[in-house]
């Protein structure tokens, strides 16, 4: 690491702590050159294969602006879709890979935004698992339905008290 004042090719790490969200290292480092001290923030990349074979740094704004188009109309905050966006990266991140392809992402997206609006979840849907009919909406919404039933009736146990 160069330091910023000299540029000393070299410096000495003081202290290490994880950022606040877990997902950056903050490093404190003194340059045995000069003798100032100076921060740094590490993280591992992500990077997105795109469709084209074009390669770029995964973004959480752009799963924002997705997902921002399947809710329009819908009762979804702008916090609501950060913390979804935060969610998918977060389990893109624990996949260990540095490069996903740009349709996965689509696909880890469709889980939380499911709990989050199931309006929003079909729109999305239809575009990442590519309906081509009325039947795929249809079995879409019939497991929803399933879904639904499921958390509604009461378990084996819970009828038997």
């Amino acid at each position: 690491m160069h330091c910023p004042f000299c540029r000393h090719p070299d410096s000495r790490v003081i202290d290490s702590r994880t950022s606040d969200d877990g997902l950056s290292i903050r490093r404190r480092r003194q340059c045995p050159e000069c003798g100032r001290r100076f921060s740094t923030t590490e993280t591992s990349s992500l990077n997105v294969i795109k469709r084209s074979g074009v390669v770029e740094s995964f973004s959480r704004d752009k799963v924002v602006a997705g997902v921002r188009k399947a809710c329009q109309g819908r009762p979804v905050t702008d916090s609501d879709l950060a913390v979804l966006a935060q969610r998918v990266e977060e389990a893109i991140r624990q996949t260990g890979t540095s490069q996903i392809e740009a349709n996965d992402i689509g696909l880890a997206i469709l889980t939380p935004l499911r709990e989050l609006d199931e309006v929003a979840y079909l729109r999305f849907a239809s575009v990442y698992q590519a309906f081509d009919s009325l039947e795929d909406f249809e079995e879409s919404i019939a497991a929803l339905r399933d879904e639904h039933a499921e958390l509604a009736a009461p378990s084996s146990e819970e009828a038997d008290q």
